[in-house]
């Protein structure tokens, strides 16, 4: 993984100092809270319902033992002793003070992390490919490229203003784990016929009030060209992108409404502009950071065998592990989701276990992922069932990866002052009414996602059952959607009709379900029988 150079610590540390020095004139009243705001949110601070809220940037989802276990630590010292894993594969605090704020980004980078552009309009943290490196299904690992973009990002002088926040997802494989056509710009890495590395551009995707999925805008940018396309799609957003109504303000607003051509058109003329400028990094650059991305030293001759005879085993490894590139290896995923649980919420102790475990069984290395879940993407299968002993014990190996009960929340209500519901209680209550293994298994592949406002951090547009919640007339309701995707088949759920209260969405959810199952053919998921067979059936057994 990367590791920072003295200029990559000293733009941290130096970033940590100025902030200290901005708590301390807001703490002693020198500064208000309307000046202290655009401070606060470049240093990932925000001001929730109840306390302050702070967001840690993990790039690309790619943590070490180390950094693990300070995140679980600075959870025991300066918040309620745990950490909310978030959608953006990063990880939120919240119940910060702000006087113990600088401490705690101090404590950050000293194992390289910090919170710098987790919040405003600026490009946040560069998404990836959870099993980046270790699944035999991608082209190239995209996280040097992943990092080269988060190098060019950070503190670029004309893209910290822009008219709304702006999210990047980088892939190289058919399969797509990130979402990447749901991020303003989605990146997947390709070879073209003479075996050379491209990237595949898609702009115009995203969630939110207006959802969208992002239109293919090139084939092949060759690599030595791919930050300056890049540059060039957001100047020009940077330069025609709405000011004037935050609603209107992303890119995918933009693409729409310029159309995908005249955009095109726009863009190229920018990047012919761009190849005469000293915008591209040297591939010097891209190779010195390939070269802290080589594979682990993985063991050969080892056995592909595994001891199933351990039923509540068997069950997690058909449910939580995938197949590794390397023989006798093997991805394994822990759920962040046990039956009643929080999705994302992971308690200090819990924390430092899966770094220690991350250092023991996984070459040091740990993944978040973007449904709220964390990966050991390198496990020996010998270690396999150790691993799940270990996790077992601190009720880390719920075996529900990609069923109804591996589910998808924002905070919610609970905490976040833009919400208009809470999504928590009702991601308990499905989970607590679907997630035994005999309904998992009878309902299988599922995907719910749900969000406490029109905002998405729930992702309820990419569900295979959505829920959004909104505000009707000052009491809580909840929208269902169904029909969402977020991988290759990408698609927008539609809403069914009207809302529900809190018990009657669920009630609603299991009537979709049962429809589903009344009407599956062979393997079909749920995204498949509603593909199938429409609205129509679910509607009339939702409202009657």
């Amino acid at each position: 993984m990367y590791k920072y150079d003295e200029y990559d610590q000293q733009m941290v540390d130096t970033r940590v100092a100025e902030f200290r020095d901005q708590v301390r004139r807001r703490l002693a009243g020198e500064l208000t809270e309307d000046q202290f705001k655009p401070l606060r949110l470049q240093n990932g601070l925000y001001l929730q319902l109840h306390a302050y809220m702070l967001r840690v940037a993990v790039p690309y989802g790619t943590m070490n033992s180390a950094q693990m276990k300070m995140l679980g630590d600075i959870a025991d010292k300066y918040d309620r002793g745990y950490g909310h894993f978030t959608t953006r594969t990063n990880i939120q605090y919240n119940w910060i003070k702000l006087e113990d704020t600088p401490d705690a980004l101090a404590d950050l980078a000293k194992v390289e992390m910090h919170a710098i552009q987790t919040s405003g309009n600026c490009i946040r943290n560069i998404s990836s490919d959870q099993y980046a490196g270790a699944s035999a299904d991608e082209v190239v690992d995209p996280r040097p490229y992943a990092e080269l973009l988060r190098q060019w990002s950070s503190f670029h002088p004309e893209f910290l203003v822009l008219p709304r926040k702006f999210k990047i997802a980088v892939i190289a494989s058919e399969i797509d784990r990130a979402a990447m056509r749901l991020h303003d710009i989605g990146i997947n890495l390709v070879k073209n016929d003479a075996g050379e590395v491209g990237a595949e551009f898609y702009v115009g995707g995203g969630m939110g009030r207006t959802p969208f999925v992002a239109k293919k805008i090139k084939d092949f940018v060759p690599i030595d060209q791919m930050v300056t396309y890049a540059e060039a799609c957001v100047r020009v957003y940077n330069r025609y992108g709405r000011r004037d109504n935050k609603y209107k303000a992303r890119i995918k607003i933009l693409v729409h409404e310029l159309g995908l051509e005249a955009y095109s058109k726009e863009v190229d003329a920018e990047f012919a502009h761009l190849l005469t400028q000293p915008i591209e990094p040297p591939l010097a650059e891209l190779e010195r950071i390939q070269a802290m991305f080589v594979d682990p030293a993985f063991e050969t001759g080892l056995s592909d065998d595994l001891d199933l005879s351990d039923p509540d085993f068997r069950l997690w490894v058909e449910r939580n592990t995938f197949a590794h590139k390397a023989p006798g290896y093997v991805i394994a995923n822990v759920s962040l989701k046990p039956i009643g649980g929080i999705p994302g919420d992971a308690t200090s102790d819990q924390i430092r276990l899966m770094a220690e475990l991350a250092k023991d069984y996984s070459f040091d290395e740990l993944r978040v992922t973007h449904a709220q879940n964390i990966v050991f993407p390198h496990v020996k299968k010998n270690d396999l069932y150790t691993l799940w002993q270990k996790l077992e014990k601190a009720d880390l190996s719920t075996p529900n990866l990609d069923t109804v009960g591996d589910i998808i929340a924002c905070p919610g209500l609970d905490y976040c002052s833009l919400a208009n519901a809470r999504s928590i209680p009702v991601a308990q209550k499905i989970s607590e009414r679907f997630g035994t293994a005999e309904r998992q298994a009878e309902i299988g592949e599922l995907k719910l996602k749900i969000s406490g406002c029109i905002n998405a951090c729930g992702h309820h547009h990419a569900g295979h059952i959505g829920i959004l919640g909104v505000d009707k007339k000052g009491k809580e309701n909840y929208q269902l959607l169904l029909g969402g995707s977020e991988g290759a088949d990408t698609s927008l759920a539609k809403i069914t009709g009207p809302g529900f209260d809190e018990d009657g969405v669920v009630d609603a959810t299991e009537k979709a379900i049962d429809v589903y199952l009344a009407n599956k053919q062979g393997d079909e998921r749920f995204l498949d029988t509603y593909r199938r067979i429409g609205m129509a059936p679910f509607k009339e057994a939702i409202y009657g």
